[in-house]
């Protein structure tokens, strides 16, 4: 399997956004089911789905059973999350599966796929920032434009900077220099066998 390309994933993630905000609403994924690109685009789906649940969240007129069931939705969508970072990382595994490493080869702090998960976000904070700067409402203070002019500066150089780390880590794993080793988040609370919140008031 050929290494992702950084600049192919962020297009993905932006591709996913866009949909989302047509219709401000979930889209059909266009990919084929089973492929990375299929992978990418839902990772990204979720994210954007959670995106506004966090929002809604925040309302201070929201009823507290609403707040309760909001809460719940993001539990789901953040064990979700975890599991599209999984599925990512086995398409990574299997890209580089016929290299040997190098004996003095070193690990990475994190897999490719959880850098792919901040690379994920990161284009839901570019497009909302965007939202922002380009903002017509009179409660959009020239002050208020400057000040998210300067935040998506830094956030479309961390864009850069994060496509760039994506790469070098791909070609370390390609050249053997690192070595790919992945650990499941193994959650706890959502599994009911492991919480005890859970399993103690099992009848």
């Amino acid at each position: 399997m050929k290494a992702l390309e950084a600049i192919k994933a962020v297009a993905i993630f932006q591709e996913s956004v866009l949909d989302w905000h047509k219709k401000e609403a979930p889209h059909p994924n266009p990919y084929p089911e089973g492929t990375l690109e299929f992978t990418l685009y839902q990772k990204n789906h979720i994210d954007t789905i959670q995106w506004h649940i966090e929002d809604e969240i925040r309302r201070p007129d929201i009823a507290l059973e609403e707040v309760v069931a909001l809460k719940r939705k993001i539990d789901k969508l953040n064990q979700d999350r975890t599991d599209m970072v999984e599925k990512l990382d086995d398409f990574v595994i299997e890209m580089f599966r016929t290299v040997t490493p190098k004996p003095d080869a070193r690990l990475n702090s994190e897999s490719p796929a959880w850098l792919l998960d901040r690379m994920s976000i990161l284009e839901l904070k570019i497009y909302h920032m965007e939202e922002q700067v380009n903002r017509k409402d009179s409660s959009a203070t020239k002050e208020h434009i400057e000040k998210c002019q300067a935040k998506l500066t830094v956030l479309l150089d961390q864009r850069e900077d994060l496509k760039k780390c994506l790469e070098e880590l791909f070609d370390d794993y390609a050249k053997g220099i690192k070595r790919v080793k992945v650990y499941r988040q193994m959650k706890m609370y959502n599994d009911q066998n492991l919480n005890p919140s859970l399993y103690k008031n099992q009848k």
